[in-house]
């Protein structure tokens, strides 16, 4: 987990590939002319290192204003002096974890406060890059937990799943994409002999806490199930172990799956745990770039479900479609098996489930040509000069962003649900027989959503 040596020789720049000298105080560019930092003993390697810290901060006010207007409500939500004991005992523990909640984060999070984190996001547009929008830093933090607290018998079958593919196979240099806070890794590091074992992912509180606690920490944190069982597991204090310190090797760095920061050939095998679906990127592309990070003979290995949303019909691959990419993109030797396990199971929360997913392995058999660098923006977007396209989705976003905005015009205190309805039929908006349903449908959403309380 401490700087070494064992990672240095493999890291390219995510801008330009060129190699990266390691300083004092985290990798530098020399062609980029760029320095990359190392924050909590983590390498920040992402393409604008600035701008990802700045918008990573950004991230973290956003969920502290959340956790304090949590706290907020429910302190006053305790002034009630009718509240039965029961409730009054529920609220009390939620609003004591999650005030305890928002100063352990802090503490994690610190090494991210440093001053010089205030950068133009701008950067991201010259270089195309963004992280995802709709992640957050406490998105899938329920995962900590079931890594490192409670999740024995779901970490033991994700083992078993990767093991049982790489029965015979010897890797030196293993890359873990989208290792989240980090237990598949240290397993595989632990239970194998690679020399090396890069646990790569965007979310540094997750990294933040994998990294720590596979060195030998014990970090208390709040649990808060989806499902609480009792009043008491509301939220509960847990303590994030792992079974022993990790063996010289294991590396957590932040960086994004579409610019990994290695030189090309740097692994024998790459692992993606629950990842190859929900990226926005083509399956094709992707198997493009685990091409390029794999040594001649390496292996992919994948388990997740397999669930496709592309808004785009033609990418919401199946298996079949699957394989046959990896076909193309340079890999032989697939073999795939399926298997159910269990998934999110707290101890302290209704909600675990038992999930059937898919698992494969495949050998690198033949280099591809690199795919372009990833673009997660369009040329209309970062130039500024061009036309923006008058998609039909953007036409529809377009006509009901200006409906929205001109019934909340109406909402002044006076109107009565008929009122406005009646204001829509005399604009010709809505004919007179479904302008009072679809007020009310419209105004019942937003009631719902105004009382709707933010988990963590």
């Amino acid at each position: 987990m401490t700087p070494g040596s064992e990672l240095d020789p493999l890291l390219a720049c995510p801008r330009c590939d060129q190699p990266l000298t390691a300083t004092g105080e985290g990798y530098r560019c020399a062609g980029c002319r760029v320095d990359f930092p190392r924050l909590g003993g983590l390498p920040w390697l992402f393409a604008e290192p600035t701008a990802a810290l700045a918008e990573w901060r950004s991230r973290w006010r956003l969920a502290l204003q959340r956790n304090e207007r949590t706290v907020t409500e429910l302190e006053a939500a305790l002034e009630d002096a009718e509240l039965k004991t029961a409730t009054r005992e529920r609220l009390t523990t939620l609003a004591a974890a999650t005030k305890d909640h928002g100063r352990r984060l802090g503490d994690l999070l610190a090494p991210l406060m440093i001053e010089k984190a205030e950068g133009a996001l701008e950067t991201y547009l010259a270089l195309r890059t963004r992280l995802p929008p709709e992640q957050g830093l406490t998105t899938y933090y329920a995962n900590a937990h079931r890594d490192w607290a409670w999740g024995d018998a779901e970490n033991s079958a994700s083992l078993a799943i990767v093991s049982e593919l790489l029965a015979g196979i010897d890797s030196q240099r293993c890359l873990v994409l989208g290792a989240g806070a980090g237990r598949l890794a240290y397993d595989l590091h632990m239970k194998g002999s690679a020399l090396v074992t890069a646990a790569l992912d965007f979310n540094p509180l997750l990294l933040l806490i994998g990294a720590r606690v596979a060195a030998g920490e014990t970090l208390e944190l709040h649990e808060f199930p989806i499902a609480p069982r009792s009043t008491a597991e509301q939220a509960v204090l847990r303590t994030l172990a792992a079974p022993a310190p990790a063996r010289s090797g294991l590396h957590y760095l932040a960086a994004d799956v579409h610019r990994a920061p290695f030189r090309p050939g740097s692994f024998d095998m790459v692992v993606t745990p629950w990842l190859i679906d929900i990226l926005p990127e083509p399956f094709d592309a992707l198997c493009a770039r685990i091409n390029g990070l794999l040594a001649p003979g390496g292996r992919w290995l994948d388990f997740g479900s397999m669930s496709f949303h592309d808004a785009d019909p033609r990418l919401r691959y199946g298996l079949e479609e699957c394989r046959a990419a990896l076909a193309d993109s340079g890999f032989a030797d697939i073999v795939v098996a399926e298997h159910e396990i269990p998934y999110m199971c707290s101890p302290a929360s209704r909600h675990g489930r038992r999930e059937r997913v898919v698992a494969w392995s495949a050998g690198k058999h033949v280099d591809v040509k690199r795919p372009p660098r990833h673009q997660a923006l369009p040329e209309w977007l970062v130039r500024g000069a061009d036309p923006v396209p008058l998609s039909e989705p953007f036409r529809m976003q377009a006509v009901s962003t200006r409906i929205h905005a001109f019934i909340m015009s109406l909402i002044d205190g006076r109107r009565s649900l008929k009122d406005i309805a009646n204001v829509l039929v005399d604009q010709r908006l809505l004919g007179r027989e479904e302008a009072e349903p679809t007020i009310r449908a419209f105004l019942i959403k937003m009631y719902d959503d105004s009382r709707r309380g933010t988990s963590y």
